[in-house]
Parts: structure tokens; C-alpha cells; sequence
């Protein structure tokens, strides 16, 4: 077709010719014969020409938009432009015009010119359905853009204007409701949106975007329960994978990894290849503690999408789960190589590290990914969770390797933040001063807290406990019976059994720790319980019964690397079943191969096994890691001695002597330190006996 006739089927086509008018007359030959009375105003001569130029401009505009669009060549955008401006210019009553005058300069990104075209046709007329449509989804499009003149919510602002006007002269556009629900859900205006949808639902209840858009408001807000309702009976009717992964996620949600795990895998029944539900799957497993299942879907991801650094990432962290560091830092290479300076990964290195005990580089990792942060002041507010995320962290590792100003300062960075941020790091400051036996100044930061949260149930738990460590018992167990029976009484009786038992108040202890059984209604949830109840019994010398509970402990959760270690290091002290000790503490440092506790454990239960050599290696292993832990200096001078290096053994007891005296009054043991001394003078006479038998020879 010839651009003239294309011009022609274009007039036709937008029914721009006035009706009953050929192309002949619409040239200007008047129509013959005349008006009847009531009839619509005949056009004269003049009005015709200039409206025939009009429609000829118009169609030339279109040819030339056709044009853009198949070339993107910005020439045919301004040829089109100015076609259409003239065809308006001679036809201003003509919506049509400037409706597609208005599209386009949106085509050619000229957003503030046809933002105005489109604001002039809705001043003249408001309800301009094309007009508002095409503002809607200007805004919609510009919501990304970063121009600091105007905020992302003064742009949301302003679509949710247009798609309620577009629903109040069309009430059944249902994609507009779609998009004022999610725009209202940008803004956390939850009510907002959910009163759309639902009114949506009301008029189209299977409009599937409807039913996923309020899902997802659901789960947005943490409201697990009604999305699991909203979805499970709708999957029924139409088992759509969209559907089923958003019944997954509520499962999820819900801890209900049974539940996700099987609803995951009827979404890739549907859809074999669709990412989403099979990282949902993935992650169900892993939850469920299906190692391999879940390493097996994250490869099957990395098949589909070879570049996709989450699925190496997830890898990564089930790898540094089992311990296999190796592959971990194998998969954590992929993931970094297809998302470097992603701060996810960053974290999961420095993670990594300190797995593998290289605390110096997982510290360095976590600095340097702290500056980064801070180094874009304008995306700050946006990285506020990820800030105190890294901070918790970088002042977590300062405290393992004993540099407890370094930690005090990090977690008072995280107190500057305000908010929830603010509690956690004074929280984070309170325990370390507790760490690092600063009891009293712990006191004072925990003291400040509970007066300015008067009642605080958190603040309260907290500052009894410190005042139990401190020695003043009483005063403590009263803060804490003070609590019960406001919620989370099973809590307050376990921390009264803690607070007894560092008080060497058995009885009480023991009788707490009855009360929070009693609210126990699985076995699982009584490990702390059993757990608390062996060291009561320990504590008194009551090995059988303490055994009974370790074990009690174990069956509900054979990984508890602190009653391994415990139940392991009971029997090395006594010199009972040496070997099923050695085993029970390595069982413990398989889960926390780095814990200066259960490395002196392992180093005692070789040391009553006589096997110096392992038991050297790792006391000093754990001395390193808890430089003023009394008994592991002392475990160490005691291989010395046996050693025959007497010097060695007598510096050690030193400095065991040295760290009791900064004892908490709860940890504090008279009879043990009055032994030690003994060791110390015997030794020491020895020495003295040897270096006056020298200068004699």
C-alpha cells in the first residue's frame, strides 16, 4: 500500500473522517443540497480543508511512529512529533490527536512533554480514560529513576492518583486495580491495598494476579496463616506454579517445611524449569536438615542458570554447615566471580574464615565491607539492616579473639543508628563487658537500659542475670519471679535454674528447673532443661543422675556440642571411659572446632590418657583462644609438669592465678585456687633446688 492510501485507511480506521463526508468532499467540494432543520452544524468550506490537512498531518505522524518503532531512529520520532503537533494545531478539539501526541513523546522519552500533553487533555476533559492510562504508566515507569527533584513516593504518589481516577470511570479494569494494589504495597500501605484486592476479588474471584498480589501482601506482613487459607483451597481449582510457590513461601513462612517441601514440588511438576519454586524446595530441605536433597536442586539450579550466584551462595553456606570447607570455599569463589561486591557473599567469606579459624582475614573481609557501606551516604537509610548486620558480626569476631575494646566500639556504632539497632548493640555491649569479667560496669549499661524501658521484660531478664553472676542471688531470683505469669513463664524458670545453680543453691535450682519441664511438651523442648539439670547434679557431685540427664539431653538433639563437651569432659575429669570421652569432645569440635572450652577438654581427656604430646597441642590450642580461662592455664602447667619443664609449668600456674582473681564471685573456686597455689610453691622450690644444685656443680 502506497503512504497516501495508508494515510486514507487511517482516517477510516480512527474514524477521523466525519461520517457521510467521502475523500472527494472532504477536499472541499461541498455537499450538495441542503441542511434540514435539527441537523448537526454542516461544516463549511474552510473547516473542512483545514480538518482534511489535520487528518493528513495525523496519518503522516502515524507513518512516521510506525517508522521509530521498527527503526528507533530518533529522526522519525521528531518527524512524527511535529505531524502530529500540526495535525492538533489544525484540529485542537481532536482528543485523539493529542492522545497519541502525548504516547508519543513518551515513545521518545521526552517524559516532562508528554506528562503536560497528557495533564492539558484532562483538564479539558477528566474523564480521558487513554490520557490518564498513559500517565499512569509514565509514573509507573519513572518510579526507578533516581532525579533527587522528585522522590520516589511523590511519584508513587501520583500513579495512584491516575489508577483511582482510571477505576472510578472504569470500575472493571482489573489490571489498574492490580497495579494501585502493588504501588499501595510499595508505599507499606497494607490496608490500602488489601481493600482493593479484596473488592477486586469480590467482582472476579479466580483474576489469578489478584489472588497472588494479596498472597503476597499476606506473607508481606507476616501473616502466614490467612495466605495459607487464601491459597491452599484456589491451588485445588488451578494448581498454577505461580499459585503453588506462593503456598510454598506461606509454608515457609509457617516453619511448616513439610508442608513447602511438598507444595514446591507439585509447582515443578507444573513447571519443570521455573527457578522459583525449586530454590523454595531447595530451601526446604535444608531446613529439614536434607543436606544432600537440597545441594542436589541447588545444582539442578545452576543447570538451568549457570550465572546464578544465589544457588552457589546457598551451596556454600550447607557446605560450611557439614564442614566440608573445601567445596564452601569452592562454591563461595563461583558466587563471588558472578556477583562481586555483593555484600552477601562478602558476609558468607568472612563467615567462611572464621570456620576455617582464620579470624584476622574474617575480620579484614567484614571492615572493608563496612566502608563500603558507609562510603555511599545516599544509600544508607536503604542499608541501615545490612550496617548493623555487618557490625554484630565484625564485634562478634573482635570479642573471639579477645579484643574486647575493638568489639565495645563496633557494637557502639551500631548504638548510634538508633531504633532497634541502638537496643541490639547495647545488648551486644552488656555481654561482652560481661565476657570479659567487667561485671560491675555491665551492671551500670544493663542498669541504664531498665530505666529507660521501666518493665522491659528483655531488660529485666538481663540485668537479674548479671546481678546472679555478681553473687547477689536473692535480689536476682526476685527480679525474676517478679516476671512470671506475664508471659513466657518456661523462660523465667530456666533463667531462676541458672541463676541457683551459680548461686550453689542446688535445691532451688533443681526445683526451677522441674517447673520449666513441666511446660516442656516435647522432649526437644526440654534440652536446655536436661542440660541444666546434668551441671545441677554435676556441681554436687552427683555423676550418675548428671549422666542420666546428658543423655536425655542427647536424645532429643545428638549435635548439642556444649552437652558433648560437658557429659565428655565429666567423665575425663573422673578418668572414667577415657576413650568414649575422647570421642564425646570430638564430636563437640566437630560442631565448633574453634571453642577454646572444648579444646581444653580434648587436651585433659589426652592428658588422662598420658598421650602428652596431643595433650600439649591442644591446651595450647586453647589457650590461645581463651588467654585467661584459670583452668585451661592450669590444665597446661600441668602437662608441663609431667613434662619435666618445671619453668613452663610454673609460668602457666601463674597465670592461672593471675585470671582467678578476676573471677566472677559465682565462678570463683576457693578450694581449687588454694591447690594451685600449693603446685605453684612446690614448683618453685624445685626450681630453686635445681639452680642452687647447679651452682654448686
Amino acid at each position: 500500500m502506497k503512504p497516501i492510501m495508508a494515510a486514507l485507511a487511517a482516517f477510516v480506521f480512527f474514524g477521523l473522517l466525519p461520517s457521510g463526508v467521502s475523500g472527494q468532499q472532504a477536499a472541499g467540494s461541498p455537499q450538495q443540497g441542503t441542511t434540514p432543520a435539527g441537523a448537526p452544524h454542516a461544516p463549511n468550506a474552510d473547516e473542512v480543508r483545514r480538518r482534511a490537512e489535520a487528518y493528513y498531518h495525523y496519518a503522516m505522524a502515524k507513518v512516521f511512529e510506525e517508522n521509530y518503532e521498527a527503526t528507533g531512529r530518533s529522526e522519525f520520532a521528531t518527524q512524527a512529533i511535529d505531524s502530529y503537533k500540526k495535525a492538533y494545531e489544525l484540529d485542537p478539539h481532536a482528543s485523539e490527536i493529542g492522545e497519541r501526541l502525548a504516547e508519543m513523546y513518551a515513545k521518545a522519552q521526552r517524559i516532562r512533554d508528554a506528562v503536560t500533553e497528557a495533564q492539558e487533555i484532562i483538564t479539558r476533559d477528566p474523564d480521558n480514560l487513554p490520557a490518564r492510562r498513559l500517565l499512569a504508566r509514565i509514573y509507573l515507569r519513572t518510579l526507578g529513576d533516581m532525579n533527587p527533584r522528585v522522590s520516589q513516593r511523590e511519584t508513587a504518589t501520583r500513579a495512584i492518583e491516575q489508577f483511582r481516577e482510571i477505576l472510578r470511570i472504569d470500575p472493571a479494569d482489573a489490571e489498574s486495580a492490580v497495579w494501585l494494589a502493588r504501588l499501595h504495597r510499595l508505599r507499606n500501605e497494607h490496608e490500602q491495598a488489601a481493600d482493593v484486592l479484596r473488592k477486586l476479588l469480590a467482582a472476579q474471584p479466580d483474576n489469578e494476579q489478584a489472588v497472588e498480589q494479596l498472597a503476597q501482601l499476606m506473607l508481606d506482613i507476616g501473616d502466614h496463616r490467612q495466605a495459607i487459607n487464601l491459597l491452599a483451597p484456589r491451588v485445588q481449582r488451578n494448581p498454577s506454579s505461580a499459585l503453588l510457590g506462593l503456598l510454598g513461601e506461606a509454608y515457609t513462612q509457617a516453619q511448616d517445611f513439610t508442608g513447602a517441601e511438598e507444595t514446591f514440588r507439585r509447582a515443578l511438576e507444573v513447571n519443570p524449569r521455573e527457578p522459583g519454586p525449586r530454590r523454595g524446595l531447595a530451601q526446604a530441605l535444608n531446613q529439614q536438615n536434607k543436606h544432600e536433597e537440597a545441594i542436589t536442586e541447588y545444582e539442578r539450579l545452576i543447570e538451568i542458570d549457570p550465572d546464578d550466584a544465589e544457588s552457589y551462595l546457598r551451596l556454600a553456606q550447607i557446605y560450611r554447615k557439614q564442614r566440608q570447607l573445601d567445596d564452601a570455599e569452592e562454591a563461595l569463589l563461583q558466587a563471588r566471580e558472578r556477583a562481586p561486591g555483593n555484600l552477601e557473599v562478602i558476609y558468607n567469606e568472612a563467615m567462611l574464615y572464621e570456620a576455617q579459624g582464620r579470624f584476622d582475614d574474617s575480620i579484614r573481609v567484614l571492615s572493608d565491607a563496612v566502608t563500603r557501606v558507609k562510603a555511599n551516604p545516599a544509600r544508607l537509610v536503604d542499608s541501615r539492616r545490612t550496617l548493623a548486620i555487618l557490625y554484630e558480626q565484625l564485634g562478634r569476631l573482635y570479642r573471639e579473639v579477645e579484643n574486647y575494646p575493638a568489639a565495645i566500639n563496633t557494637f557502639g556504632e551500631m548504638t548510634a543508628m538508633g531504633g532497634e539497632e541502638e537496643r541490639r548493640g547495647r545488648e551486644m555491649i552488656i555481654d561482652t563487658l560481661r565476657v570479659d569479667k567487667q561485671i560491675t560496669q555491665a551492671l551500670e549499661e544493663s542498669r541504664k537500659m531498665l530505666d529507660a524501658s521501666p518493665g522491659d521484660r528483655g531488660a529485666t531478664l538481663t540485668y537479674a542475670m548479671l546481678l546472679g553472676e555478681s553473687g547477689s542471688t536473692d535480689e536476682a531470683a526476685k527480679m525474676l519471679r517478679g516476671l512470671l505469669g506475664s508471659g513466657d513463664d518456661r523462660g523465667v524458670w530456666l533463667a531462676l535454674a541458672q541463676i541457683y545453680e551459680r548461686g550453689r543453691r542446688f535445691s532451688d535450682a533443681e526445683a526451677a528447673a522441674r517447673e520449666a519441664e513441666k511446660l516442656g511438651s516435647r522432649a526437644a523442648e526440654n534440652e536446655m532443661v536436661y542440660f541444666l539439670l546434668g551441671a545441677i547434679y554435676e556441681r554436687q557431685k552427683r555423676f550418675d543422675e548428671a549422666e542420666v540427664q546428658f543423655r536425655k539431653a542427647l536424645a532429643a538433639n545428638p549435635s548439642n556440642a556444649s552437652v558433648l563437651n560437658y557429659l565428655g569432659y565429666m567423665l575425663a575429669e573422673r578418668g572414667e571411659r577415657l576413650e568414649e570421652a575422647v570421642s564425646l569432645i570430638q564430636r563437640a569440635l566437630h560442631e565448633d572446632p574453634h571453642n577454646g572450652a572444648y579444646l581444653d577438654s580434648l587436651g585433659w581427656a589426652y592428658y588422662q590418657l598420658n598421650r602428652l604430646v596431643e595433650a600439649e597441642e591442644y591446651l595450647r590450642r586453647a589457650a590461645e583462644r581463651s588467654s585467661n580461662d584459670p583452668v585451661i592455664r592450669e590444665h597446661l602447667g600441668d602437662v608441663y609438669m609431667k613434662l619435666g619443664r618445671l619453668d613452663q609449668a610454673a609460668a602457666e600456674w601463674e597465670r592461672s592465678l593471675t585470671a582467678w582473681k578476676r573471677a566472677l564471685p559465682t565462678e570463683f573456686e576457693a578450694d581449687r585456687v588454694a591447690e594451685l597455689e600449693k603446685k605453684l610453691t612446690r614448683v618453685k622450690q624445685r626450681i630453686a633446688q635445681s639452680g642452687r644444685s647447679d651452682t654448686k656443680n
